[in-house]
């Protein structure tokens, strides 16, 4: 009685391969005929070192064949070919023109709420802000992913201590990184250091359009979206075309910045983007050597305004060398058990408490 191909599968398959698995599970047979009471294969190794630790293999498969009954005569060849050209990935291009959309703010799948962190002005540690945030709700046990929406200005990557390209295998799918238990995605990975975006509108807002919806976020209680200071095309963009659960508003005491924060809740009431609080950064400063507070840039003036506003105050947070060494080293304070962790721990609290994140 002849031989068969599956008689002869399952005795190759019963040959381990040294580095696990065996010869079939590893897809190694090739050019298998029988001719009679002939059976003729190659193994085909991946590498000529390969090819040289599998002689035994060899000698096993011949001789465990040459046992079936109905084979007359095995012969077998060995090859080795090096790892196969691997063609280019498709090329992502970030920044292009936003495609059209209909029917008003969309949802992105899988995330349950998106919080924009906004500032009136630049230098009033928004982004320290969003980032410890994330990092705060994570530690509370939220799935949560922070967009570095700054696209002229990326901070999040030094922030958040990352600096690998987010792969695209595709060339339309982005996979994002994970940060100190957050999933992280910034237009700074995907440029050289020190490059620079030098872009119109339009692309500003395809390059925001691909980042929400390109990237494979997964399954979030929240996103975080760390915005540019201003009153521009990303911030129109976002209100326009995505579904925000609201927004934070980040501001210090001192007038001139409240004086900008107020032109950043004027928009987000025009946009009918709920706002979700305001928070006093660098609100006071205590002297690491004698322990004296001062109130460097003013105090209170952001409280004053939410309760001007009937809009709730989320809290303050201190002006501390710690905080900035911490978001410089790539580790935010919020993931480290210094005491000034805790205020960013009570600000995600209270927005946990408040069903926002």
């Amino acid at each position: 009685m002849a031989v068969d191909r599956d008689q002869v599968m399952r005795a190759l398959g019963g040959i381990a391969h040294p580095s696990g698995g065996d010869l079939v599970s590893r897809d190694m047979i090739r050019a298998l005929t029988i001719d009679g009471g002939t059976v003729r294969f190659v193994i085909e190794a991946a590498t000529p070192d390969e090819a040289r630790a599998l002689a035994p293999v060899q000698a096993e498969a011949e001789a465990r064949l040459r046992a079936l009954p109905g084979v007359d005569a095995v012969q077998v060849v060995m090859t080795a070919h090096g790892p196969a050209a691997k063609a280019p990935p498709p090329s992502l291009k970030i920044g292009q023109h936003p495609t059209p959309q209909q029917g008003g703010p969309q949802r992105i799948s899988g995330i349950d709420r998106i919080i924009a962190v906004a500032s009136g002005k630049g230098g009033v540690g928004k982004s320290t802000v969003a980032s410890n945030l994330a990092v705060a709700l994570a530690r509370q046990g939220r799935k949560v992913g922070l967009l570095d929406a700054d696209i002229y200005g990326p901070s999040q990557p030094k922030m958040m201590g990352v600096s690998k390209r987010p792969a695209s295998p595709d060339g339309k799918i982005i996979e994002p990184l994970i940060a100190h238990g957050v999933t992280m995605m910034s237009i700074g990975l995907m440029l050289k250091e020190d490059e620079a975006v030098i872009w119109r509108g339009p692309m500003l807002m395809g390059a925001l359009q691909q980042l929400l919806g390109q990237v494979a976020w997964g399954k979030l209680d929240v996103l975080i979206i760390d915005l540019p200071p201003g009153t521009g095309d990303v911030q129109l963009t976002l209100c326009q075309r995505t579904h925000l659960t609201g927004a934070i508003v980040v501001s210090t005491p001192q007038d001139v910045a409240l004086l900008d924060a107020r032109k950043a809740l004027d928009m987000f009431q025009k946009l009918k983007t709920p706002v979700l609080g305001l928070i006093e950064n660098m609100s006071t400063y205590i002297c690491p050597n004698c322990g004296h507070e001062a109130h460097i840039f003013g105090h209170g003036g952001v409280a004053a305004e939410a309760a001007k506003l009937g809009l709730p105050f989320l809290g303050e947070l201190p002006l501390a060398l710690d905080v900035r060494v911490a978001g410089d080293s790539g580790t935010p304070i919020a993931a480290t058990d210094s005491p000034l962790a805790e205020p960013y721990a009570r600000l995600a609290q209270r927005l946990i408490a408040g069903g926002m994140g």
